[in-house]
């Protein structure tokens, strides 16, 4: 009976105002709807988009990564002391000997052992690429055409001489930064190349990292197919590691 008092004229709740208060729920009802229809798929589409977008920061992660650790030696290029630049890509199938020289340094002389394992083993497949540097103790501060003229009148260089530049700091040649990172030590063998270690360390002013370079005529030795890659430290003669060159050859 309380239902049928809203269909009766005489009751306060009059037809008109049930229809009212019906509409008003009706579209209320309509609204809340609405709202979780428009909203809710916003925000599912948004954690959608926050996934795809952590998923593509994983996968551009994972390629740099990738990237990073299928990249070698073969992917460099540099510029020679006559300013030619030198794809690396045409030592592949070589075993390549970098080195970082100088002229005017205590271990100089290492010039000639390196030339007679150049005269020795070019042959065979060896390769050497020295790179002049005038970060320690600016014992290389000529330009580039007088570095080569020194090297080939003193010692009788042949290999390959490479534009001036920086082994360590930012404006490192990237080919230092990557061997760098491939071959981050060195050893020190004996007594007395252990203590050169040490007055090395005082004197070098561009070593901020581990890995860089300590000085002069710090060695690199890489295999033909570059995934072996060796390092040799200042004090050691080229003569030193030549049974390392004959395996890689």
């Amino acid at each position: 009976m309380y239902f049928l008092s809203f269909f009766d004229e005489k009751s306060p709740y009059g037809v008109h105002d049930l229809l009212l208060n019906v509409l008003k729920v009706f579209i209320k009802s309509l609204a809340i709807q609405i709202k979780l229809h428009i909203f809710a798929p916003s925000k599912v589409a948004n954690d959608k988009f926050r996934i795809n977008d952590k998923v593509d920061n994983n996968d551009a992660s994972i390629n740099k990564q990738k990237n990073r650790t299928m990249q070698k030696i073969y992917d460099f290029k540099a510029f020679s002391s006559r300013g030619k630049e030198i794809d690396f890509s045409e030592f592949q199938g070589k075993v390549l000997l970098v080195v970082n020289t100088a002229s005017k340094c205590g271990f100089t002389p290492q010039f000639a052992g390196l030339e007679e394992l150049n005269k020795k083993y070019k042959d065979r497949g060896l390769v050497i690429v020295g790179f002049p540097c005038n970060q320690f103790k600016e014992q290389d501060p000529e330009g580039d055409a007088q570095i080569e003229e020194f090297c080939q009148l003193n010692y009788g260089v042949t290999f390959q001489i490479m534009r001036k530049t920086d082994v360590n700091g930012p404006a490192a040649e990237p080919i230092f930064e990557y061997l760098k990172s491939q071959a981050p030590t060195e050893e020190y063998k004996g007594l007395k190349a252990k203590a050169t270690r040490t007055m090395l360390k005082t004197l070098s002013k561009s070593v901020e990292k581990d890995s860089d370079i300590l000085w002069n005529f710090t060695k690199f030795l890489i295999s033909r197919d570059g995934e072996t890659i060796k390092r040799y430290a200042p004090t050691t003669e080229p003569k030193d590691f030549e049974k390392d060159i004959e395996e890689m050859l």
